[in-house]
């Protein structure tokens, strides 16, 4: 199974951005994650199989939104009122973690290449 995310890019401070990853099963859950320089991988938001499930990282909820398409084919992650603190590379992962464990990055399978994002203020 592979991953490709896309999307990224530099913007400015209170800007959105859509990122996407195309997804070729629909029988994983999909989370969004990220990492700064020098810092470990954070879990920010994963949807289930069905679309129906969504889980946030408190640090982004209100402001970033997961989503899955209707053919299930690609997840989206709408991040608004984007701040410099959101600079970090974006992966998307595919796995089949609980709920409860959507944020454990060592229980997904596959993982997309990453996707700069920037933030300048």
């Amino acid at each position: 199974v592979q991953l490709q995310a896309s999307g990224g890019g530099l913007v400015q401070a209170g800007d959105s951005l859509r990122l996407s990853c195309a997804v070729p099963a629909s029988r994983y859950v999909i989370s969004w994650f990220r990492q700064a320089p020098g810092k470990e991988r954070v879990f920010l938001a994963g949807i289930a199989q069905t679309g129906t499930t969504t889980r946030y990282a408190d640090s982004v909820k209100g402001r970033f939104t997961i989503s899955r398409d209707g053919l299930k084919s690609a997840v989206y992650l709408q991040m608004n009122s984007l701040t410099v603190d959101d600079t970090a590379v974006y992966y998307c992962a595919a796995g089949r973690p609980v709920f409860s464990a959507y944020d454990q990055p060592g229980l997904y399978y596959y993982w997309g290449q990453g996707t700069q994002v920037t933030v300048s203020s």
